[in-house]
């Protein structure tokens, strides 16, 4: 397995463990590093933090899940992670500009931030 796959990996573990708890430990042991080290090259490599990425993945599925209309917000915020409905509602504007109750609304457009995976792509210099 080369680095890029184990980096993919790693996005697997993270996406299947949203509504969990994503160990930082495990993310590196999948990447053959350590936890620090795994930080630091998704930075540099995805260009925003590991936590960020999470964050943003977490409230478009949220969003997703509002969207639908019969979902509670409480009930949300619990699912992925949040016990405390202000600092789902803080983390849910700050990704989408708008609070978790307008969602429900119909025609409220939202962001929505897939899923990323890692590939290399090398070209050459052409004279």
């Amino acid at each position: 397995m080369d680095w890029i796959e184990r980096l993919n990996e790693a996005i697997r573990y993270m996406e299947e463990n949203l509504t969990g708890e994503i160990e930082y430990d495990k993310l590196g042991q999948i990447a053959c590093c350590s936890a620090y080290h795994f930080q630091r090259m998704f930075t540099y490599i995805a260009g925003m933090p590991l936590s960020e990425y999470i964050r943003r993945r977490k409230m478009s599925l949220a969003a997703v899940d509002l969207q639908g209309g019969q979902a509670k917000i409480i009930d949300v915020a619990a699912k992925y992670g949040y016990t405390s409905p202000t600092a789902f509602n803080r983390a849910f504007r700050s990704v989408h500009g708008i609070n978790p109750s307008a969602v429900k609304k119909e025609g409220v457009a939202i962001k929505s931030f897939p899923p990323i995976t890692f590939k290399i792509t090398v070209k050459g210099d052409q004279l």
